[in-house]
């Protein structure tokens, strides 16, 4: 067996009254009570009377019983971190799924539901959600977090609807997976429902005027004018009176199109600045100087719509 070394402070305490090792050899000093306090687990080991050094049972080192554990330094020492008082040891920072795995499931396993707790913040954190929601879906469901995991399904719209291999799938059942995937191709399907009704945006916008950046006209003292955008052939996004023009025909197909496929607001912002871009471009009087305005207005609308769509999809999943 290779030779152990001390953890680094706080878990190298001169006056610590147990020793834990980990399964990479690494010991941590710590105080029974810190332990028993966080830990039913801990508390019910330490009233059990501990064999003595005679008995050959049981090591001791500097006087101190040794205890082994699964766990490894680096998930010890977080795990340690969240059960000492704030004034001796920080929290943890759980920025990476695999530390957050590894973390909740030692909590589970010891009995520390604040750990719990801490674990489904990690998961529910922006930054990683935004990074890589599957895993955060994977790990929630795993630890039976019923709202990070509805959180972090959301957060999967984000991505294809058939997603590439991640590490955490071996976390989810078949039937998990396929309770994830059957949610993603409604709330895109749902979604895509919507281009065969507009009046959500006619309600928004009330009338003509009020939309005039997608209509190609303007009104000056009363007067209109078109500009000479192309208009669509077939239009089949029309608002108002007027014949669509050939760009919003094409922003409003493509994005329901992508949609279908990443119902989120992200699609619509990214499809947007590209219809922007590609309207400026024109240098059309009538559109080029209102269109990132007018855009900016109806992307925020459609996201609000989209959300609404999505927020009414039930994910079937057991926990």
């Amino acid at each position: 067996m290779s030779e152990s070394t001390y953890a680094a402070s706080p878990f190298d305490h001169p006056k610590a009254d147990i020793i834990l090792r980990t399964s990479d050899n690494i010991e941590f000093r710590v105080f029974k009570l810190f332990l028993s306090l966080a830990s039913p687990f801990f508390e019910s080991l330490f009233d059990i009377p501990q064999p003595t050094e005679v008995s050959g049972e049981q090591e001791i080192k500097d006087g101190l019983a040794v205890i082994r554990v699964s766990e490894d330094k680096k998930t010890l020492d977080a795990l340690l971190r969240f059960c000492y008082p704030c004034t001796l040891a920080e929290d943890p920072n759980l920025e990476q799924l695999k530390d957050v795995t590894d973390v909740l499931e030692a909590a589970k396993k010891y009995s520390i539901d604040a750990i719990v707790r801490k674990a489904a913040q990690a998961v529910s954190n922006p930054k990683i959600l935004e990074v890589d929601p599957l895993g955060c879906f994977a790990i929630a469901h795993h630890g039976q977090l019923r709202d990070e995991t509805l959180l972090a399904a959301k957060y999967t719209l984000r991505q294809p609807l058939i997603p590439s291999w991640f590490e955490e799938i071996e976390l989810l059942s078949a039937a998990d997976l396929l309770a994830l995937l059957i949610y993603h191709q409604k709330c895109g399907n749902a979604v895509y429902a919507l281009k065969t009704d507009m009046s959500w945006i006619r309600t928004h916008y009330e009338t003509e005027e009020a939309c005039a950046w997608l209509s190609g006209r303007r009104f000056t003292s009363g007067r209109r004018t078109n500009c000479e955008c192309p208009r669509s052939p077939v239009p089949t996004h029309n608002l108002f009176s007027y014949q669509a023009l050939q760009w919003w025909d094409d922003f409003m197909e493509e994005t329901f199109l992508a949609l279908r496929d990443k119902p989120c607001e992200a699609t619509i912002q990214a499809r947007a600045e590209q219809t922007v871009q590609s309207v400026r471009a024109k240098n059309c009087v009538a559109c080029s100087p209102h269109i990132a305005e007018g855009m900016r207005d109806f992307s925020a609308l459609f996201a609000r719509k989209v959300e609404e769509v999505v927020s009414q999809v039930e994910l079937e999943l057991k926990f």
